[in-house]
């Protein structure tokens, strides 16, 4: 059986939470997510984080020992290099993870929910790349408002992945989030065209 694999991907708060909602709860779709494999690669004890504490120093942990978000946040969106170092750390992981996913699920249909897709190289995982747009001054003021940033941090972090012009430049669909929640699901409908949904 062929399995059809769609990467989903686009810009930081560009509406990709949306998309994935909409699949799981209309089509029932299973949603592999990036982030969620990330998360559990550093959970606590693990030897990622090991490895993290040990570079940054006991500062990157919370009390109880787990990660500090945040913190790290602030190192890796001011830092390329660092930012170099803990993705090559964390992508191979989660790569792992979905690899072991895909193997084991029956679904004809797998939504990859990738956000750095291109950046990490993971383009090989799925049949077809799906990235979400709109336009920047949406996607500034929805990170804003969304992670409580000052717009030097919201840029930071924008700025931190590859365009949104050359993700789309690269994609199979293209969906735009510039105008209505009707009109995006909409556009998600006509991507998903008319397979046989099991």
């Amino acid at each position: 059986m062929t399995k059809r694999i769609i990467g989903l991907t686009g810009g930081i708060a560009t509406g990709k939470t949306t998309v994935t909602n909409y699949l799981a709860s209309t089509y029932n779709l299973p949603i592999l997510d990036a982030d969620i494999y990330a998360r559990e690669a550093v959970s606590l004890g693990s030897p990622i984080l090991g490895a993290i504490a040990q570079r940054y120093g006991e500062q990157i942990l919370l009390p109880d020992g787990s990660l500090n978000r945040q913190k790290l946040g602030e190192v890796i969106f001011n830092r390329q290099d660092e930012r170099n170092w803990i993705d090559n750390l964390i992508h191979p992981d989660v790569r792992d993870r979905f690899l072991k996913a895909i193997a084991q699920s029956s679904s004809k249909i797998l939504v990859l929910v990738v956000p750095l897709l291109f950046e990490a190289g993971m383009t090989d995982l799925v049949t077809e790349i799906w990235v979400v747009r709109c336009s920047q001054e949406q996607q500034l003021q929805r990170l804003i408002q969304r992670n409580h940033l000052n717009t030097e941090q919201a840029r930071a972090r924008i700025n931190s992945q590859l365009s949104i012009e050359e993700k789309a430049a690269h994609a199979d669909v293209v969906l735009d989030n510039s105008f209505t929640l009707e009109i995006l699901l909409k556009q998600v409908d006509a991507a998903l065209g008319t397979t046989n949904i099991d």
